[in-house]
């Protein structure tokens, strides 16, 4: 065992790297743990949004092809915020459009059967509400989940520049302590003992 008088490094510079590496590490597995959280809720929220925009996406297909039936009157597609002389579905690629139509056809569909409409079936507003609903709470909580994820890893990098400067200072230490060693690997070979690792650039020879 090493004494502290044979230490390369100094006992200030090990107990701050102690203290560090203590913090960095709580942080850098609470970073861990958030971001495994946001990529697990990722997998469903998906598939929430898939069949949010299937049930959307279908509903209003249903709701065009009454209006060219005449099952009811093209003029109520307005209450949609849908044109009534244009009968293509709305993009619902993006999750905020998903949200911005699902909104509008559920109070559309609510506002023309208060009138007395008859209401539109296969899927029902009701079955396309529950669908949507789930996808608003689901993209909810997957937006608190990236905030914390985006939060932890910025405390991390914040932390890294006095990660780097400790290392930095142990490293300068080591080899200053070493340096009157005059056999090369040997010198080396001690500096590796307190972890310090060399690597050779690319075409550069050992010597």
């Amino acid at each position: 065992m090493i004494s502290v008088s044979e230490m390369a490094v100094s006992l200030n510079t090990i107990s701050k790297i102690r203290g560090l590496l203590n913090r960095f590490r709580r942080l850098s597995e609470y970073y861990k743990d958030c971001f495994d959280n946001q990529s697990k809720a990722s997998r469903k929220h998906q598939e929430n949004t898939k069949l949010a925009r299937l049930y959307i996406s279908h509903f209003i297909q249903v709701l065009n092809l009454a209006a060219l039936r005449m099952e009811i009157k093209p003029a109520q597609k307005n209450y949609y915020g849908l044109q009534p002389n244009v009968h293509n579905v709305p993009d619902l690629i993006s999750e905020t459009a998903l949200m911005e139509w699902g909104e509008k056809i559920i109070v559309g569909e609510m506002k023309r059967t208060s009138e007395g409409g008859i209401p539109i079936y296969n899927p029902t507003i009701a079955k396309v509400k529950v669908r949507y609903d789930i996808f608003v709470e689901s993209n909810e909580r997957q937006k608190n989940l990236q905030r914390l994820t985006a939060e932890s890893l910025e405390d991390v990098t914040l932390m890294r520049p006095q990660v780097d400067e400790l290392i930095l200072d142990a490293w300068n230490q080591i080899e200053d302590y070493y340096k009157d060693v005059p056999d090369v690997d040997k010198r080396l070979d001690l500096c590796r003992e307190y972890g310090i690792v060399y690597y050779y650039r690319a075409g550069e020879k050992k010597d």
